[in-house]
């Protein structure tokens, strides 16, 4: 059947009644579609401002699992294990080698590397042998000296070729790179002996390098086969001759003083022959010394070897990706060592952030940050100490450079200000996220780290955006609970307003502390539980005896530390009015004699400062705008510091002290009960156990 024409079809839409259903169907389909369509539009057009919110909300919990505290330095924090072109493998000992003034050592490298493509650079090489020989023998002419101790140490090499010789074994092989271990040969007690006096008294570059070698080989100890170390007493011998003696050689040769710690004075001899010679060796030193740091567990022999490279440290100008991989050894062992370890880690970080300034502070400042952060997730009685040394070091880190730690800073706030955020609209994530000492002891950094500098530099931006941030976590969890990260808040306050002289209100704060439900006067004691080591108090504990104590023992201790700071002060009446209203009737209401004591007693020291200062507040004659007038007002009976107030703060901290010793020593006397039969931490093998004993000898 042919195609309709136009006015067949024009006919049939009219009259025919099959069309006209389906025009029917088709047109309630489309409208019922349309009416759809329209309500939809108005819900939106009406709710759109509640679904915005809604949506929003969605797209900030979703940020909220995924954001982390130093997520904001994730793209600072670049690793660069890499390493320059030069090769990791033991020094050519060759007699034509450039030690002794004939060629450069990187030609050689190769070759103990098991390197297959020497023969196709035959004619390169040869090309670069002769412009060395050529700058060489310029050298020579214009330098007498040199000459004179380039031919002083050809005369040893005969003998060192024989001594080599007696160790050498005679097979040959090209397996896992054991070619360069079998032609330098063993090395025994008396030969490290015969190498060390041969390089202390005469200076012999070759001796030098064949100790390099087995220096290189003692690092690497049980991590690469065969070794030419033969015994614990010789490893020992040739680790503590060579980081006691080989700064003080590569000075002597390139002619630096053992108190020019400089870059520049390496980045100045880059393009001397004597760099280009020497280069490989001190590469080869610093590059051992490093994997000794990374396999050494012992912590005697790690503070020794990092107080040694600390001298080198201006030789890593010319080796930035080996100054990398200090930093990033010397930050953990910072953060994980103790005692002796950290603090020598320390003095590393802080040196390598002086002598390289600019880039390499960002990067020390950045990956402490992350290591504080990473272990600072617990507190316990057992590691507060440590975690104090890593704060207070830290610090001290930013101070070197208060203006790149102050950017870094206001980013790291600026996290927790966005973390804390995002806390307020969703409450779940942020008992996790804000209620952790992790979040806690970041804000404690930042409280510490504007206390210190505040008086010197410009800070007021950090503080108060860190002020808001605490009065938000404070807000945020009110419970009883979370009792202990309250007092942390109001301390940091505290310790903010001490230290820039701005008043930070906090009577609303403390008084809440008292609005706690409280046990009844027979509540039992509780068990043992650290409260300086808690963001949040277990259930059981908050009917116990112990919670009402801690509960107005704190509010006593932080309305007496922010009293104290204004007792002084001309406005002190004024400030005291509420609080006292406050304790007296909260002294009334209680039945507990001990706690009404303390009470009666801050109610009774408080009232007799306020009748101090009015008394002196009657006599003076100028008027509350006079802000000079105001700010001198007592300052000569503060100096002297005899005022009654003051004395009774100085017993109630001392109170406090002894209470949370006494506390921490409980805590730490139950856990050393439960690790009494745990096993001692031993050393790896002997050899640890022999370097320890010298490492201790050498620090005495």
């Amino acid at each position: 059947m042919g195609k309709l024409g136009k006015k067949a079809r024009k006919f049939a839409k009219k009259n025919l009644q099959s069309v006209l259903k389906r025009q029917r169907k088709v047109k309630s389909f489309f409208k019922k579609k349309a009416s759809k369509r329209d309500e939809r539009a108005q819900a939106e057009d009406s709710d759109g401002e509640r679904e915005e919110k809604y949506s929003g909300r969605n797209n900030e919990v979703e940020d909220f699992k995924d954001i982390s505290l130093d997520s904001v330095f994730a793209e600072d924090d670049s690793d660069m294990d890499g390493d320059d072109s030069d090769s990791d493998g033991y020094l050519s000992e060759d007699t034509s080698c450039s030690y002794n003034g004939e060629t450069r050592i990187e030609n050689h490298l190769e070759e103990y590397n098991g390197g297959d493509d020497l023969s196709v650079q035959n004619k390169e090489i040869h090309l670069e042998l002769a412009k060395k020989m050529k700058r060489l023998n310029n050298l020579k002419a214009k330098d007498p000296e040199f000459a004179k101790f380039l031919e002083s140490n050809k005369e040893h090499l005969q003998t060192l070729r024989d001594e080599e010789n007696q160790y050498s074994d005679e097979e040959e092989s090209d397996e896992d790179g054991r070619e360069s271990t079998d032609k330098m040969g063993n090395l025994s007690s008396s030969t490290v002996n015969s190498l060390c006096e041969l390089v202390k008294e005469q200076n012999n570059v070759p001796a030098f390098v064949r100790l390099l070698n087995g220096y290189r080989a003692a690092c690497h100890y049980g991590s690469e086969s065969p070794t030419i170390v033969e015994d614990s007493h010789t490893f020992c011998k040739i680790l503590t001759f060579m980081l006691h003696e080989a700064d003080n050689i590569f000075r002597k040769i390139l002619g630096i003083s053992g108190s020019n710690d400089r870059k520049e004075a390496i980045l100045e001899l880059k393009n001397t022959s004597k760099w280009k010679t020497l280069k490989p060796l001190v590469k080869s030193y610093l590059r051992s010394t490093l994997f000794l740091l990374n396999e050494v567990t012992d912590s005697q022999i790690l503070a020794f070897a990092l107080t040694r490279l600390k001298a080198s440290i201006v030789f890593f100008a010319a080796f930035p990706p080996l100054l990398d991989r200090l930093i990033k050894i010397s930050v953990h062992l910072w953060a994980t060592g103790k005692g002796t370890l950290s603090a020598c880690s320390l003095l590393i970080i802080k040196d390598v952030a002086a002598v390289f300034n600019s880039n390499c502070f960002e990067t020390c400042m950045i990956k402490a940050y992350k290591a504080f952060i990473d272990h600072c997730k617990f507190v316990e009685p057992v590691l507060f100490k440590h975690q104090q040394f890593l704060k207070s070091s830290f610090i001290e880190l930013c101070s070197q450079d208060l203006q790149k730690a102050y950017s870094k800073a206001m980013v790291s706030i600026q996290q927790l200000a966005k973390i804390l955020q995002l806390g307020l609209r969703t409450k779940k994530e942020a008992v996790k996220k804000i209620c952790s000492w992790q979040y806690a002891n970041c804000v404690d950094l930042w409280v510490a780290f504007i206390s210190l500098n505040i008086h010197d530099y410009d800070l007021q931006p950090l503080l108060y955006t860190i002020i808001q941030i605490i009065n938000g976590v404070a807000v945020l969890f009110p419970g009883p609970r979370y009792m202990p990260l309250r007092v942390k808040c109001i301390q940091w306050l505290n310790t903010l307003s001490e230290s820039s002289g701005v008043f930070i209100p906090i009577t609303s704060l403390v008084l809440d502390i008292l609005e706690y439900k409280i046990g009844k006067e027979g509540s039992k004691p509780g068990k043992d539980f650290s409260f300086s080591s808690a963001v949040k108090l277990p259930k059981h504990w908050l009917k116990s005896r112990n919670f009402q104590d801690e509960c107005v023992f704190s509010a006593i201790e932080l309305l007496a530390a922010q009293f104290a700071q204004w007792s002084y002060h001309v406005s002190f009446p004024d400030l005291a009015t509420i609080p006292l209203i406050y304790l007296r009737k909260f002294h009334e209401m209680t039945t507990i004699e001990s706690l009404r004591r303390v009470v009666k007693r801050f109610i009774d020291q408080v009232e007799q400062n306020i009748e101090f200062v009015r008394k002196k507040r009657d006599e003076v004659t100028f008027s509350p705008n006079d802000q000079q007038s105001v700010e001198s007002f007592l300052q000569l009976e503060k100096c002297g510091g005899n005022a009654p107030f003051t004395k009774y703060y100085t017993s109630v901290i001392e109170k406090a002290g002894s209470r949370n010793l006494l506390m921490n020593g409980k805590i730490s006397s139950l856990e050393q009960k439960k690790s009494k039969g745990k096993r001692q931490q031993t050393p790896k093998n002997a050899m640890d156990v022999d370097l320890a004993v010298n490492a201790e000898g050498n620090s005495h």
